[in-house]
């Protein structure tokens, strides 16, 4: 019996791996975005802090990775996969800086991953 490969198994893997760390890498230039605006004095200063220009970078791998998933994944459901993010975003914002979440993000949040959920079963 011949031994296939996991990736002859699973053709469309490396795609949505890509768009799974185009999202993450998302969420990680957000995050270092908003760290490089805590306590920044003017825009001009935010702009030349390390975890802006870092977060910058995270941006453009993700851009990167993005257009890798496109590739194969209909635009129809990478695009709202990444909308995911908003949900971690809001999490960790109310965890890191206390930022608020109140029913109406909460119901929000749940009506996204509701939409992405349906969107893969079809």
């Amino acid at each position: 019996m011949p031994q296939t490969s996991w990736l002859s198994q699973y053709p469309m893997l490396p795609y949505y791996l890509a768009l799974a760390a185009a999202i993450a890498g998302g969420v990680g230039g957000q995050l270092l975005l908003k760290a490089g605006s805590v306590g920044a004095q003017s825009t001009i200063a935010q702009f030349m802090r390390v975890p802006t220009l870092i977060g910058l970078g995270f941006y453009a791998m993700s851009a990167v990775l993005y257009v890798i998933a496109l590739r194969r994944i209909p635009v129809s459901l990478a695009f709202p996969s990444v909308s995911v993010s908003y949900a971690v975003i809001a999490l960790l914002g109310y965890l890191l800086w206390s930022e608020p979440v109140g029913w109406p993000q909460v119901v929000g949040i749940v009506l996204i991953c509701t939409g992405v959920v349906l969107l893969y079963r079809t």
